[in-house]
């Protein structure tokens, strides 16, 4: 019984990194240099970094991870409909690290799940803030830099907590990033472990599906006040 009890969690561990690995697919599986693993309340995101589309943004954006900069920071702007912007070491959409990166539009859409850098009226005022689209959006269409696709863990993104709507989408008591890294930072066992995913006892553990997405709004991405 001991026997076939340890054969059994054998094997379900195994399905299970197996189901991670195909869910990041073979070309992240093969670039982990530019795919990040985004940690939020209700578990992680996976980002496929664009470096080329924005090689100079992925570049800054793995740099800032790298030093741990996002871990902790806010989405502190959420707008049903169109996206989620954190980023931002002071919480309100006016922060940065203090280094701007030249604009790399391109004619990559924004849709469900792109990731693009927020920025201010200038084009070349990019810092570390970046928003995460829910939905289609073509009024961003080549004007903001794509630097990302979320290609795995869509459904925690659309749970992350909303703003209001008279305040611009600002975030009463806003949802945080928990961990930022690239994925050939993390090892593979530490992959399934924050996946958390079902090793001993799968019945008892379900995926939410999480929110629909609702239907799009007009107002582009900024700072907050700005």
């Amino acid at each position: 019984m001991r026997s076939y009890s340890r054969s059994l969690r054998t094997g379900l561990f195994a399905a299970a990194l197996a189901a991670t690995m195909a869910a990041s697919g073979p070309g992240l599986a093969a670039d982990a240099e530019n795919t990040l693993y985004l940690d939020l309340k209700d578990g992680r995101v996976t980002i496929a970094m664009r470096p080329d589309l924005a090689p100079r943004h992925v570049a800054r954006i793995k740099e800032l991870v790298r030093q741990g900069f996002y871990d902790g920071l806010t989405f502190h702007r959420v707008i049903a409909g169109f996206m989620a912007q954190g980023g931002d070491p002071d919480g309100d959409g006016t922060g940065g690290s203090g280094v701007n990166i030249p604009a790399e539009f391109s004619n990559e859409p924004f849709r469900k799940g792109t990731v693009g850098m927020a920025r201010s009226a200038d084009p070349d005022s990019a810092d570390s803030q970046f928003f995460i689209c829910f939905s289609r959006t073509r009024h961003l269409d080549g004007k903001y830099t794509v630097w990302g696709q979320v290609v795995d863990g869509m459904k925690h993104v659309f749970r992350i907590k909303r703003g209001s709507e008279s305040r611009n989408g600002a975030v009463s008591n806003p949802d945080r990033i928990i961990r930022m890294q690239v994925a050939a930072d993390v090892k593979e066992i530490g992959r399934v472990r924050d996946l958390r995913m079902p090793v001993v006892r799968p019945r008892r553990r379900r995926w939410d599906d999480g929110a629909g997405t609702p239907s799009p709004s007009a107002c582009p991405p900024g700072r907050v006040g700005g």
